[in-house]
C-alpha cells in the first residue's frame, strides 16, 4: 500500500531539493534530503527510499552531462571511493555516523574557510593557481567521499575539498560530479541490498516519485548551464559551507542528546 497524504507532503519538497542538487546545484540541497523524509519515516526507511531516486536523477543528469566531464579527475578519485564503499559496507554495524557527519563537516567548513582567505589574498595581488592533481590526497578525499556516501549519505563535502582547488570549468566541473556519484550510487545497491535496506515496498513507493525526480534533475541542470566560472565556483563554496555546517549541526545534535 502506497504512503498517505503526509508523506507525499514531506517526500515531494525533499526530493525537489535533492533534484536540484543532482542537476549541478551543490551537495547543501542534497543533504536536506534524508532530515527531512526522517519527519515521515525512520532515517534508514529514508535512506533507502533515496537510493533509487538518486539512481533515477543520475540516469537524467549523465544524459544532461554526457558532453562534460574531467575524466582523469574520475579515474583518480574512483579506485579510494569504492575502497570506502567497502570499508563503509564492513563497518556499517559499528559506525557512528552521526560522530562522521560532525567531522565531515568540520573539515568542510575549514576547507570553504580557506577558500575565503583565499580570497581575501587574491584581492592583495597573490594569485592562487589551480592545484594539480594529487593522488595521494586523491586517494584519501576519494576514499572518505565513498565512506560518507554510504554510511551517511554526504559523500558531496569530501569530493568537493578534492575537486573544487582543481578549478575545472564548471560544466566539467559539474560532469565530473555526475560520473563520480552515479558510480558509487549503482555500486551501493549491493550492500543496501545485502543489509536488507531495499524491499518491494519501498521501491513501489520510491517508484512514484522518480517523474518529480527527474523533472527537478533537469532544473538544476538548467541553472547551472547559465553561470559563468565568477558566479559558479563562489556558489559552490558557498553549498559546500552550507553543507558542512548542516552536517555539523545534525552530528552536535544528536551527540548531545546521547549524552
Amino acid at each position: 500500500m502506497l504512503p498517505d497524504f503526509h508523506f507525499y507532503a514531506i517526500a515531494i519538497p525533499a526530493v525537489l531539493l535533492v533534484g536540484f542538487s543532482k542537476g549541478g546545484m551543490g551537495e547543501a540541497l542534497s543533504l536536506m534530503g534524508v532530515p527531512l523524509l526522517s519527519l515521515a519515516v525512520s532515517p534508514v526507511q529514508a535512506a533507502a527510499l533515496l537510493l533509487p531516486i538518486l539512481i533515477a536523477m543520475d540516469l537524467v543528469a549523465l544524459w544532461t552531462w554526457r558532453q562534460h566531464g574531467d575524466m582523469k579527475t574520475l579515474k583518480i578519485l574512483l579506485p579510494g571511493a569504492l575502497v570506502g564503499i567497502a570499508i563503509g559496507w564492513a563497518t556499517s554495524a559499528y559506525v557512528a555516523r552521526d560522530a562522521l557527519r560532525l567531522i565531515i563537516g568540520l573539515i568542510t567548513v575549514l576547507f570553504v574557510l580557506r577558500y575565503v582567505y583565499n580570497l581575501w589574498r587574491a584581492r592583495r595581488g597573490i594569485v592562487i593557481p589551480a592545484k594539480p592533481q594529487r593522488p595521494v590526497q586523491a586517494t584519501f578525499f576519494g576514499a572518505f567521499a565513498g565512506y560518507g556516501s554510504f554510511v551517511a549519505h554526504a559523500g558531496g563535502p569530501p569530493f568537493q575539498i578534492y575537486a573544487l582547488p582543481l578549478k575545472l570549468p564548471p560544466r566539467e566541473y559539474t560532469g565530473t560530479m555526475v560520473r563520480f556519484f552515479a558510480i558509487l550510487n549503482v555500486v551501493k545497491l549491493i550492500p543496501y541490498f545485502a543489509l536488507g535496506q531495499l524491499d518491494l515496498s519501498n521501491l513501489t513507493t520510491s517508484l512514484t516519485l522518480f517523474p518529480l525526480a527527474m523533472l527537478a534533475t533537469m532544473a538544476g541542470a538548467w541553472f547551472v548551464r547559465r553561470m559563468q566560472p565568477q558566479t559558479f565556483y563562489p556558489f559552490m563554496y558557498t553549498m559546500a559551507f552550507l553543507a558542512g555546517l548542516k552536517l555539523v549541526y545534525d552530528g552536535v545534535l544528536v551527540l548531545a542528546v546521547a549524552h
